[in-house]
């Protein structure tokens, strides 16, 4: 089959899913496609490389940026803040009920001023508000439950389908790595940047699933199950085409907890929600101690067999610039690549000047932001989970999901840069750490959060406080 014929087979049937998911019940801003957009391009290539304008992971490239690519986020952006401008009273609600998230923000703008780069790091900065602004426009949504549903849908229905049709039949979906063995990489640049953007996109459409499985009122209940189950089965198929172990391992645990979390015997007690969550945690984390390693030595273009993964941390810990503030937002990769490659090259690996990424996103932190970067992940991702656990109780469905994102996304960053701007680990850890702190605080409207009783055995359903009809739109 050709491709343009696979294209517009692929086309109609995506049209197809987009019209059985379709709910006319759930009434969204329009500006809802401002954070889809956005994640359209973080999760797939920036948009000068779909036109053959650059090169995505060259070093040169994360240094100068792209005309193209800063005009169109910079758009997206100016317009996310105009939303969020007719919003500002639930927009301001939300802030201040995320403080730490602020005080990173704000620390990681300071340190452009001693950053080797101030005008990059100060654009990348930009962007990282707009990270910011995308999640704020999806909580602050009249039907902010409703709106997260149909990002999951507007996401995967395009980004997952044409994966595999560029896959199958370009070249343009498949590469190589360091070690010349072919991989698939879709609509992204590398297999495990699709194997995370599956993950993030499979989990929510599992979530989707298990809701309307559950809930048999659900309005057009059939078609919509439809539609996501095949969303989830696209997902699954497409993480076993990116053979990434990663991914795979976080949505095989993500899954778990978010299914296990929400059985009676769990949601009953939900004191049991902080053992599972810690058996979750640390066996990600063996997981990805003890098997993680390959992954990062194939990248570095040395043997499996090999802790390339150590290497890349001691080289890279060795010419860090400051222990308390690091090098400067966003900017170690920019000042020390080629030392650390030098390193590295004198231990038997390829010569990668190149070299974008510790493959931790702890050291990343630490080498861009030294130990007042770590200790403000460390604050965002307790906090999160207190949030997230208060969520639970409050509404073990949506508690599930934040958890799920906030859990992984812990142990995601052993073997991966997650914490970085324009990422889907980054983003949706945000977005659950938020949406987590909005709802304990009674921010998101739109659906009622049920509340356990003070012996556990019987769910309580209390109206959330409406800040904002759920009619409204921007």
């Amino acid at each position: 089959m050709k491709f343009w014929l696979a294209f517009f087979i692929c086309s109609t049937g995506v049209a197809g899913l987009f019209f059985l998911d379709r709910n006319k019940t759930a009434r969204n801003s329009i500006a809802l496609w401002l954070p889809v957009m956005w994640l359209w391009i973080v999760g797939s290539r920036p948009v000068s490389t779909w036109f053959g304008e650059g090169v995505a992971g060259n070093l040169n490239s994360t240094l100068d940026g792209s005309p193209m690519d800063a005009a169109v986020f910079m758009a997206l952006l100016a317009l996310g803040l105009i939303v969020l401008f007719r919003r500002r009273k639930k927009a301001t609600a939300f802030l201040k009920a995320n403080g730490v998230v602020i005080v990173y923000f704000l620390y990681c703008l300071i340190s452009v001023t001693w950053s080797p780069f101030h005008g990059p790091a100060f654009k990348r900065w930009i962007k990282a508000i707009g990270d910011l602004v995308m999640v704020l426009i999806l909580v602050t949504d009249g039907q902010p439950i409703a709106a997260l549903r149909r990002l999951y849908s507007r996401l995967g229905f395009i980004l997952l389908p044409f994966s595999i049709v560029l896959i199958r039949y370009t070249d343009l979906g498949r590469g190589y790595d360091p070690d010349g063995n072919p991989m698939n990489t879709g609509v992204t640049t590398n297999k495990n940047s699709l194997g995370l953007i599956v993950f993030v996109i499979a989990l929510g459409a599992l979530w989707n699933v298990r809701t309307l499985f559950l809930d048999k009122k659900a309005p057009y209940r059939t078609r919509r199950l439809v539609a996501q189950g095949t969303l989830l089965t696209f997902g699954i198929v497409l993480l076993e085409m990116a053979h990434s172990a990663t991914s795979v391992a976080c949505f095989l645990l993500a899954g778990g907890l978010m299914v296990v979390s929400t059985l009676r015997a769990i949601r009953k007690r939900p004191g049991r929600v902080h053992a599972l969550c810690m058996v979750v945690l640390v066996a990600g984390s063996l997981a990805f101690l003890f098997g993680g390693q390959s992954m990062v030595s194939t990248a570095l273009g040395r043997s499996s067999t090999l802790s390339g993964r150590t290497d890349i941390w001691s080289a890279s810990i060795a010419v860090a610039d400051s222990p308390l503030i690091g090098t400067g937002f966003e900017s170690f990769w920019n000042a020390h690549a080629i030392t650390v490659a030098r390193a590295l090259q004198h231990r038997g690996f390829l010569y990668m000047p190149d070299l974008v990424s510790a493959h931790n996103g702890y050291l990343e932190t630490y080498l861009d932001l030294g130990w007042v970067g770590v200790c403000l992940i460390a604050l965002i991702l307790i906090t999160g989970y207190r949030h997230a656990i208060k969520t639970f109780r409050q509404n073990p469905n949506l508690g599930s999901l934040m958890l799920a994102y906030i859990t992984t996304g812990a142990f995601y960053n052993i073997t991966e840069a997650g914490f970085r701007i324009l990422t889907p680990s980054w983003i949706f850890l945000l977005l659950a750490v938020v949406s987590s702190s909005g709802a304990v605080n009674g921010l998101l409207g739109g659906e009622a959060p049920k509340f356990a009783s003070p012996r556990g055995d019987t769910a309580i359903t209390k109206p959330a406080e409406k800040l904002i009809p759920e009619w409204q739109t921007v």
